[in-house]
């Protein structure tokens, strides 16, 4: 079932190409670009946003990784190595990337945390908590992608790689291979959610997109479009549960956008009504049956 975007409350600080970490109802937003690098960062609590501990170093094009209370930056703006771990309050240096890119995605957590592409390479590493290493490389370099999912089952979305791409790519811990191919191909996205449950939504093919799609684990297919198309936003969350934050449209903008697939009701409403009647038809016979044994018995 397509999910649906709803309206959510607007960050402080407009921004694009700022990190993400976090779920829907509890979401992190730092870092990013107007008229400036950013440092500052705000938490979300399912309804509006309020200022959190600022980044030791301001940058835009660094991801994310983590929680609001255990969240993770790396990378940015200028080939930047700096690693930030969150604790809820403050952000404290953690363990510099061994090769420093921009527009780089990521994935996991604090103490098992990924990061792949950026800056036209293919290199990922992984995070232990302390140091980076080096993971499997991407199929080919790409920078403005998306990604979601953990250290050992990460998810690659879209991006720029010689030219707009539609792949997905998925990591097994050790080595990156084909997912499904996206419906439509794009760069400036953002994602959230796991590798079998991915979601990917907005950034730019030949104009901004408001188109989202949902993953399988095996393929695409169209989600609901979000109310503004725009690129260079950032995401977090789960399929079900997602947060669409800041980003540009024509201009740079406070809006944040949830998204949010309805549980599930019965599979086919019409035979469980139809069993159910069946099933109190049933009760009635026997129990008028009964009083009527119970009549002639008398």
């Amino acid at each position: 079932m397509a999910g649906t975007w709803s309206a959510g409350g607007n960050v402080s600080q407009t921004r694009e190409r700022a990190g993400a970490a976090g779920t829907r109802t509890a979401g992190l937003l730092f870092g990013g670009f107007n008229s400036s690098y950013r440092n500052e960062t705000e938490e979300y609590n399912g309804t509006s946003w309020s200022a959190g501990g600022s980044l030791g170093t301001a940058r835009r094009g660094l991801a994310g990784a983590g929680t609001q209370s255990a969240g993770l930056s790396f990378g940015g703006s200028g080939g930047n190595t700096v690693t930030e771990e969150y604790n809820g309050t403050s952000w404290s240096g953690g363990g510099a990337l061994s090769t420093g890119r921009a527009d780089l995605a990521g994935a996991g957590t604090q103490s098992a945390g990924l990061s792949f592409g950026g800056d036209e390479l293919a290199t990922t590493e992984e995070y232990n908590g302390t140091s980076w290493s080096a993971g499997g490389d991407l199929a080919a370099g790409t920078y403005s992608l998306a990604g979601c999912g953990t250290q050992s089952a990460g998810l690659a979305m879209g991006g720029y790689a010689g030219g707009i791409d539609n792949s997905s790519q998925e990591y097994n811990g050790t080595s990156w291979s084909a997912g499904g191919a996206l419906i439509t191909a794009r760069y400036r996205a953002a994602g959230a959610g796991t590798q079998d449950e991915g979601l990917v939504f907005g950034g730019s093919i030949s104009a901004n997109t408001a188109t989202t799609e949902e993953y399988n684990g095996s393929s695409w297919s169209s989600g609901g479009s979000m109310a503004n198309a725009k690129r260079y936003h950032s995401g977090c969350g789960v399929q079900s549960a997602a947060l669409s934050i800041t980003g540009i449209t024509d201009i740079y903008t406070a809006i944040t956008e949830e998204y949010t697939i309805a549980a599930a009701g019965p599979a086919n409403l019409k035979t469980y009504n139809t069993n159910l009647l069946a099933n109190i038809k049933t009760i009635n016979g026997n129990a008028i049956a009964n009083v009527k044994s119970l009549n002639t018995n008398t």
